[in-house]
């Protein structure tokens, strides 16, 4: 065997460890990261019974949900359909995305939605620009077969995703402790209907125990804010509070204020 065969082989080497080691790096998972919270099952039961809980002031769609541990750790990911392909595809991530950002910017103390983060990253609002922090990991995002998308064998489970979302449908979620132990997102029909999904499909699990939120209604903590009003020569309008999301629909905007309270 000549060295020239030998530095090939070598240098083939070399680049599967660096290969097997970047794929080790996007699994953060282990037994015990995900513990106290819900599992595939549990989520996709709890978010089909509220996708069917209709009217939700959408279109009907089919969901995706995702769960993230405090982390950002993915744990669970579902869908309401018969099929992945009964559901958005693109709305996987997105669910994620909305996990990830309703646990990374809450805390005990307080509670933001998704829904309340719209305003609040418009030009003008105190918090402009953040929509463009912590980007999406797409080696979490599309890695692995899709034919496990949504099952207990999804390839984003025990990864990193990431990602910033700015309309309704994403949740920290408090334990009966009041303790944040993650995030909850949904997505799949208008933003308004994700939202008031999304909050079925929390207080189905029983992670509602939410502390202080910016809504003003204290028996819903951190639900959506309709507060936008137009203004000439602002496409979005200003909100009143600074935490406001736009109408989708006269019905979303009714079912909002008559959602389950938060526990306790």
């Amino acid at each position: 065997m000549n060295v020239r065969y030998l530095a090939v082989l070598s240098a083939a080497g070399l680049c599967a460890m660096a290969s097997t080691s970047v794929v080790a790096d996007d699994r953060d998972d282990s037994s015990s990261d995900c513990r106290g919270l819900p599992q595939h099952a549990v989520l996709q039961s709890a978010l089909t019974k509220a996708r069917n809980d209709m009217p939700n002031g959408g279109f009907g769609l089919n969901m995706w949900g995702t769960i993230v541990n405090r982390d950002g750790i993915v744990c669970a990911v579902a869908f309401t359909g018969d099929d992945r392909g009964d559901q958005w595809p693109g709305s996987r991530v997105i669910s994620a995305q909305k996990a990830s950002t309703g646990n990374a910017f809450s805390l005990p103390g307080l509670a933001l939605s998704t829904a309340n983060l719209y305003s609040a990253v418009s030009p003008g609002g105190s918090l402009y620009g953040l929509q463009h922090s912590n980007p999406v990991n797409t080696q979490v995002a599309y890695r692995g077969n899709a034919a496990n998308y949504g099952t207990s064998n999804d390839p984003m489970e025990g990864g990193k995703i990431g990602g910033i979302n700015v309309f309704g449908g994403g949740f920290a979620l408090y334990n009966s402790r009041g303790e944040i132990v993650g995030g909850l997102g949904v997505s799949g029909d208008s933003s308004c209907a994700d939202h008031n999904i999304g909050w079925k499909t929390r207080h189905t699990l029983l992670l509602d125990y939410v502390p202080v939120g910016v809504s003003g209604d204290a028996m819903r903590r951190d639900n959506i804010v309709y507060d936008i009003t137009p203004q000439a020569g602002q496409q979005e309008g200003v909100s009143a509070k600074g935490w406001g999301h736009p109408v989708c629909s006269a019905a979303a905007t009714t079912i909002a204020a008559t959602l389950p309270a938060n526990r306790p």
